[in-house]
């Protein structure tokens, strides 16, 4: 039996990779048996789209990520620097790695512009969260791999086991 594979955000696995230099480790034991058992794509779309660490912090403005994939939205820094176009193609490599990989779900860091899921900022820079996903979460989804956020790890626990059950 294949095993399900895992696209999952390099900062949840406790690389410091995220806009201030941080890591958000939320490794459990499930987390754990799956990275022995070569389940899990450790990846950082912001990284491998060349964005440095640390970055300036950036929001959607006016929108959410599947609108900055369709170019009606903007993905601008605290600065008010455009920055769409680096996580655009943060995006699609996120979607090329998982693809490339056989990954048929993501577990993405929720608030993000880039892996959000659950939420997102609204593009105040003032804490303000919303609905919605960022570019990659977006991107995923719309290509057919089934994201979660690091909140749903027991939920995405239970769609592998139901998925793998089924074979």
């Amino acid at each position: 039996m294949q095993q399900t594979k895992i696209l999952v955000s390099a900062c949840l696995m406790g690389f410091k990779v995220r806009y201030n230099g941080s890591e958000k480790a939320a490794l459990q034991a499930t987390l754990e048996r799956w990275q022995q058992e070569k389940r899990l794509v450790v990846h950082c779309p912001e990284l491998a789209a060349g964005l440095p660490v640390p970055r300036r912090p950036a929001e959607i403005v006016a929108g959410s990520g599947a609108d900055v994939m369709r170019d009606t939205a903007r993905i601008v820094e605290d600065n008010g620097q455009d920055v769409t176009a680096h996580y655009q193609l943060a995006a699609w490599l996120a979607l090329q790695a998982a693809q490339q990989s056989g990954c048929h779900a993501a577990l993405l860091t929720d608030g993000s512009p880039t892996c959000g899921s659950q939420f997102i900022y609204n593009g105040t820079f003032s804490a303000t969260r919303q609905p919605g996903m960022g570019v990659a979460a977006a991107l995923l989804e719309q290509h057919g791999i089934r994201v979660f956020s690091e909140q749903q790890l027991p939920a995405l626990i239970a769609w592998v086991n139901e998925r793998e059950a089924e074979r």
